[in-house]
């Protein structure tokens, strides 16, 4: 019996479901499909598919990780209840990790590709923003890094599973969406705000 922490991590902030099994240092199984829909019904399945490639159960598990965003705001409620059902029924911790974080490497600009030819971007010392691309890569040449926002989501649910496994004794909060722009569909102005918050 092992005493390596088992971690599952996903992710289905775009158009996709990610996942990755690791136990310690060691990728055990991950799986990625490529969706425009329909990923709040392939997630759980998918999700299965991995541990048992993985030789593992859900009662294995010692944390969940999960991607929060930011990205394609329904994908990313679909992900993050996910994790914080499966860590309330399991008594896990859920980890939430940001898409900068999940993309950052050595020498790299965490960037999050959006609509429109721009993307969320994580300046030196800035808070994360929306930017035209052209703008993030010259900004990432100016402060001598590499501009690489199409990062590969099987890679990005592997750093997910890693990032959660050196944090998740430590988090005590669960999971919440990270949004860094407001929804495209707005309510009416004229629908009473009772109605809109609950």
């Amino acid at each position: 019996m092992t005493s390596e922490p088992l971690v599952l991590g996903f992710d289905t902030s775009a158009a996709h479901c990610a996942a990755a099994l690791l136990r310690g240092n060691v990728l055990l199984a991950s799986r990625l499909e490529e969706m425009t829909r329909g990923q709040a019904e392939r997630l759980m399945p998918l999700l299965e598919e991995v541990l048992a490639e993985g030789g593992a159960a859900w009662a294995d598990l010692d944390a969940i990780g999960v991607g929060v965003g930011p990205g394609n705001f329904t994908g990313i409620r679909i992900a993050v209840s996910a994790a914080r059902g499966l860590a309330l029924g399991l008594e896990i911790p859920a980890v939430g990790v940001d898409g900068f974080e999940s993309r950052a490497a050595a020498g790299t600009l965490p960037a999050v590709p959006a609509p429109r030819d721009q993307v969320y971007a994580a300046l030196p010392g800035e808070a994360p923003r929306l930017m035209p691309c052209q703008e993030a890569e010259e900004a990432a040449r100016g402060a001598g890094l590499a501009f690489a926002p199409e990062a590969s989501p099987a890679g990005i649910a592997e750093a997910i599973a890693r990032i959660t496994a050196g944090r998740f004794g430590t988090v005590t909060e669960p999971p919440a969406p990270l949004y860094l722009r407001s929804a495209d569909a707005a309510p009416s102005s004229d629908v009473p705000p009772a109605l809109i918050d609950g």
